[in-house]
C-alpha cells in the first residue's frame, strides 16, 4: 500500500518582528529588534541583549546580557540578540541610589515649604521702567504734519549742529512728523484717545490700525497721562511659541509631549516660587538652590522616566550644581561685583533695598547653568549604560575610559554653546565698547562686562565637571550592580517540523 505523499513544510516559527533568521526545523523566539535562530529541533529563547543557546531538544535561556546554554543531546543550536534598552538595575542598586536621592528630595520638599512665598510684597508705584501701569491701545488715525509746526524739534541748546544732538534736531526741524491718534482698549479708561508726536528719526514708527501698548501715569495733566511704550507682540509671539511647541511633540512624540509640561512647571517654579521668595527678602542663593533641584528633578524624571539612569544622571547634576556654587560665590566675592550695574538692578535695589544684588546674580548663574547640565549628565549617563549593554564584561574603568572619550566631544560644542550665548546677550555692551576703542583689559575689567565673564567661566567650569563626575558615577553603578537570579521562563511547546533536514522515523 502505497504511503501518502508528506505534508508540505511549514515556515519557519520565529517570534520577534523584524530581521529574525531561522534555519532548520525549530523555532526561534527573539523580543524586539532581536534575532531568533535555531537550528535543528532546539529551542532558543534571549530577551534583550542575552543570548540563549539550545542544543538538540533541550532548552536554552538567557536573560540579560547572559548567556544560557541547555544539555549537549542533538545538533540543535538556537540564539536570539536583542537591541533595546539596558535591563534594569537589581533591586539592591535600586536601594543604594533611593537612599542617596530620597533625602535630597526629600529636602527639597521641605525647602519649598519653607521658603514659600505668599506672593510678591506690595509697593507704590513708581512709574519708572518697568514699574508703570500699562494699557492696550490701538492706532486709529495717522496724519502727516510738519515738524515746527508741532514745537517737535528746536534748535539745540549751544547751536551747534555738526554734533549728533544737532543734526537730529535739524532733521526734525526741516522734516515731516507723525500725529497719530491712539485709542485706549482696556482699563477704567476704555475708549479714551489721545495723540502722540512721531519724530522723524524716531526707531519705532506707528501705523493706522497697530496695536501698542500704552503707559498711564495718573498724576500727570491729563493730556500727558497716557504715552506709547511699546508695540504690542502679543500674536506673533504666541504663533512662534505654538510652533515650537507642535515641532517638539511631532519629532519628539510622547516624551516630547512630557518635555512641554516639565518645561511648563519650570517656569511656574520660577514665578511663583523663585522670584516671589528673593523679592520677600529670602536667600537668593539658597531660592536659588532649592529652586533650581526642584526644577531638574522634575524635568529629569518627567522626561526620561523613574530608572536608575535618571538618578545618576540626577546626582550627577547636583554635585556640578554644588560645584557651582561654591565658585560662583568665591569669585562674585573675590571680584567685588555687586550686581547692580543697570538701570533694572538698581530699580530693583531701590524698591528692595533688602535684597542681596550679588546673591541675586549667584542665582542667576545657577539656574542659567542648570539646563546645560542636564544635557550633559543624561547623555554621559546614556553613553555608559549602552557601553555597558554592549559589553557587559567591561570593568568600571573600562566604561569610563570609553565614555569620557564621548564627553570630551561634548565638552567642547557645550562650552562653546554656553560662551557664545552670553556673549550674544551682551552683544550691545560689547558693541559700545568697540566704539569707544576701549582695550581688551579695560573691557574685561568694567563691572558689565565682568558679570558676564564670571557668569560663562563659573558656568563653564561647573559643566566640564559634570562629565568626568557624572561618567565616573554612572560607571560605578553599573558595574557594582549585582543583579539577582531571572526568572525562570516557561518552556515552551516544541517546534514543528519545517524546512531542513526531516526526522528519521
Amino acid at each position: 500500500m502505497q504511503q501518502p505523499p508528506p505534508p508540505p513544510s511549514e515556515p519557519p516559527r520565529g517570534h520577534g518582528p523584524a530581521n529574525s533568521h531561522w534555519d532548520g526545523s525549530g523555532g526561534g523566539h527573539g523580543p524586539r529588534d532581536g534575532h531568533g535562530h535555531s537550528f535543528g529541533d532546539g529551542q532558543g529563547h534571549g530577551p534583550r541583549d542575552g543570548h540563549g543557546h539550545s542544543f538538540g531538544d533541550g532548552q536554552g535561556h538567557g536573560p540579560g546580557d547572559g548567556h544560557g546554554q541547555g544539555p549537549p543531546s542533538g545538533g540543535g543550536h538556537g540564539h536570539s540578540h536583542g537591541h533595546g534598552p539596558a535591563a534594569p538595575v537589581s533591586q539592591h542598586l535600586r536601594k543604594v541610589i533611593a537612599a542617596v536621592l530620597i533625602p535630597f528630595a526629600t529636602a527639597v520638599v521641605v525647602g519649598l515649604v519653607v521658603l514659600w512665598p505668599g506672593g510678591a510684597p506690595p509697593h507704590e508705584r513708581t512709574g519708572v521702567g518697568f514699574d508703570r501701569q500699562t494699557q492696550s491701545a490701538t492706532v486709529t488715525k495717522i496724519e502727516e504734519v510738519d515738524c515746527s509746526s508741532v514745537n517737535a524739534s528746536g534748535v539745540p541748546p549751544t547751536g551747534d549742529t555738526s554734533t549728533a544732538e544737532g543734526s537730529s534736531a535739524q532733521q526734525q526741524a526741516n522734516g515731516t512728523c507723525k500725529k497719530a491718534t491712539i485709542r485706549v482698549d482696556t482699563g477704567n479708561d476704555k475708549g479714551r484717545t489721545f495723540t502722540e508726536i512721531v519724530q522723524p528719526d524716531q526707531s519705532r514708527q506707528l501705523d493706522q490700525g497697530q496695536e501698542v501698548v500704552v503707559a498711564y501715569e495718573p498724576a500727570a495733566p491729563k493730556d500727558l497721562q497716557y504715552s506709547v511704550t511699546d508695540v504690542n507682540r502679543r500674536f506673533p509671539m504666541a504663533l512662534l511659541a505654538g510652533i515650537f511647541a507642535l515641532a517638539v511633540v511631532v519629532v519628539g512624540r510622547l516624551r516630547g509631549v512630557m518635555a512641554l509640561v516639565a518645561l511648563a512647571i519650570s517656569f511656574l517654579v520660577l514665578t511663583f516660587f523663585i522670584l516671589p521668595a528673593i523679592l520677600q527678602g529670602s536667600n537668593p542663593l539658597v531660592v536659588a538652590v532649592v529652586g533650581a533641584s526642584a526644577i531638574m528633578l522634575t524635568a529629569l524624571y518627567m522626561c526620561h522616566g523613574l530608572s536608575a539612569r535618571t538618578s545618576v544622571a540626577a546626582l550627577g547634576t547636583l554635585i556640578s550644581l554644588l560645584l557651582i556654587g561654591v565658585l560662583g560665590s568665591g569669585f562674585i566675592g573675590w571680584a567685588s561685583l555687586t550686581g547692580n550695574t543697570d538701570d533694572n538692578t538698581g530699580l530693583i535695589h531701590g524698591l528692595y533695598p533688602d535684597i542681596d544684588m550679588s546673591g541675586l546674580l549667584l542665582a542667576g548663574v545657577i539656574i542659567g547653568s542648570l539646563g546645560v547640565l542636564d544635557d550633559v549628565t543624561v547623555t554621559q549617563t546614556s553613553a555608559v549604560w549602552e557601553l555597558h549593554a554592549a559589553n557587559p564584561s567591561m570593568g568600571w574603568r573600562g566604561l569610563y575610559r570609553a565614555a569620557i572619550r564621548i564627553g570630551r566631544d561634548h565638552i567642547a560644542s557645550v562650552v562653546n554653546t554656553l560662551v557664545l550665548a552670553y556673549a550674544g546677550a551682551a552683544l550691545p555692551l560689547l558693541l559700545l565698547f568697540s566704539i569707544a576703542q576701549s582695550s581688551v583689559g579695560t573691557v574685561a575689567n568694567s563691572e558689565l562686562v565682568a558679570e558676564e565673564i564670571v557668569r560663562t567661566l563659573v558656568g563653564s567650569i561647573g559643566l566640564v565637571a559634570s562629565v568626568p563626575v557624572t561618567t565616573a558615577l554612572a560607571a560605578l553603578v553599573v558595574s557594582a550592580d549585582r543583579p539577582g537570579t531571572p526568572a525562570t521562563e516557561p518552556a515552551p511547546a516544541p517546534a514543528r517540523a519545517g524546512r531542513g533536514r526531516r526526522r528519521k522515523r
